[in-house]
């Protein structure tokens, strides 16, 4: 059997092929997710070849589009990407400027210790 090196240094993400972190969880998820489909079309009862056609170019589109991600992101670009869309892109404040300046006035309470 094949071994491959996986490259764990410390303090450091796993690094598989060139593809770091998160990466490697959507490429072995989509490649698994790949031969599911692939089970489920042969055993439904689609001709042999198309399944074996769409199993081989999903894999491919999977391959190649995960590395295209890496070598884009990096290795922590693709939760940073995800972050941004969470944020806000300006936040707007219609409110008076009155709210925000309260005047104390003394309590009945201390007019009341001074007597």
């Amino acid at each position: 059997m094949a071994e491959f090196p996986i490259n764990r240094g410390i303090g450091k993400s796993v690094e598989f092929k060139g593809l770091k972190s998160q990466y490697l969880f959507i490429f072995v998820g989509g490649l698994l997710a790949t031969f599911i489909l692939f089970v489920i079309m042969y055993m439904v009862g689609i001709n042999q070849w198309f399944c074996i056609g769409f199993g081989v170019i999903a894999a491919s589109v999977l391959v190649w589009q995960t590395f295209a991600l890496n070598a884009k992101y990096g290795e922590h670009g693709l939760m940073k990407l995800q972050a941004r869309g969470s944020h806000p892109k300006y936040i707007i404040n219609r409110r008076g400027h009155r709210p925000f300046i309260r005047f104390r006035r003394p309590s009945n309470k201390q007019n009341r210790k001074e007597e």
